[in-house]
């Protein structure tokens, strides 16, 4: 049985346009459902609207030329064509969207990181030349050095959640298999922190297994406890709760009794190097990837991760995870 290139083009998923003197004369399913059904035997100015792309197109020659908004405002795309025996041209169209979106997030990342580096390093070199330059008495020599450490820490801080995150990044793919008892990790965890006294762990089960990364959700306790305990009231408590459901999930949550977080930073909290208050965020230690590290690490283990909170009232971080079947 003979396979037409007309059967070919149907079968791709990517749109492919046939252009015959001017005039759109076959557009395989994916162009039709990317640009209308009505392309069909229309002009081919009228049905991509691109001046450089309709010239590539009515040129008669073969090229490429990348469009942009052709789908939805601010996608991109690689319109290639080619002609073929008895003149027709051949048109297919590559979605460069995501490509573009990694690149300039990548762009962005690199870009903040280099921000946030560069501020405690400015820091740190000013007060070492005014100690070089200056003739100063042992307090001020002393405080001028406690300024260093602190800004070294806190570029070691961001290193650190920077390497952090690449690794997770690496292994984001692969699904841990581990068996991690999530009240014994929860135990754990508040143990690392001399603020223990504040801090409570309550479960409706003894245990709570799920396939994980042992290292990995220890990370998530400790940064969302550090964080409670960073943005709650200086005396308050963080309550720790670890419930599962008869369904056969676990559901972790940390809430805090702080002032809250308003509104409309909620859906960029997991954004990286994002602060809802970026000064307070600095003078407690934050580096701005706390949260980000953890999505990350519940998205590798397959969960869910969320915050809700209201002014006033404190912040709630939950995360969800599927129990392992006993």
């Amino acid at each position: 049985m003979m396979i037409s290139a007309l059967d070919v083009l149907e079968l791709i998923d990517v749109p492919a346009l046939l252009i015959a003197k001017s005039e759109v004369s076959y557009a395989n399913p994916a162009a039709l459902s990317l640009l209308g059904a009505h392309i069909v035997g229309q002009d081919v100015r009228i049905a991509i609207r691109n001046p450089a792309a309709v010239a590539l197109l009515m040129s008669g020659a073969a090229g490429s030329v990348r469009v942009s908004g052709l789908s939805v405002p601010g996608s991109k795309w690689e319109l290639a064509c080619g002609v073929l025996p008895g003149g027709q041209t051949l048109a297919t169209l590559a979605d460069l969207s995501v490509q573009a979106s990694v690149s300039r997030a990548h762009s962005d990342f690199v870009a903040n990181a280099s921000h946030e580096l560069r501020t405690p390093l400015a820091a740190i070199l000013g007060y070492v030349e005014t100690l070089r330059d200056l003739d100063a008495d042992s307090v001020t020599r002393e405080r001028f050095l406690g300024i260093i450490a602190r800004e070294a820490k806190r570029m070691q801080a961001l290193v650190e959640d920077l390497m952090s995150l690449s690794r997770i990044e690496a292994v984001k793919h692969d699904a841990p298999q581990d068996t991690v008892d999530l009240v014994m990790a929860a135990r754990e965890a508040v143990g690392v922190f001399a603020e223990g006294q504040r801090l409570s762990v309550e479960s409706n089960s003894t245990s709570a297994s799920v396939a994980g990364d042992k290292g990995q959700l220890a990370q998530v306790f400790r940064n969302l406890i550090e964080n409670a305990l960073k943005y709650g009231k200086p005396d308050g408590d963080v309550a720790i709760t670890i419930e599962t459901t008869a369904s056969g999930w676990v559901s972790v949550t940390v809430r805090d009794d702080g002032e809250g977080i308003a509104p409309e930073h909620l859906p960029r909290l997991t954004e990286r190097f994002y602060r809802a208050d970026e000064s307070r965020s600095r003078e407690a230690g934050g580096t701005g990837l706390g949260l980000s590290i953890v999505k990350h690490i519940v998205e590798r283990h397959r969960g869910r991760f969320d915050i809700t909170s209201r002014v006033g009232q404190g912040t709630t971080a939950s995360v969800i995870l599927k129990l392992l079947e006993a």
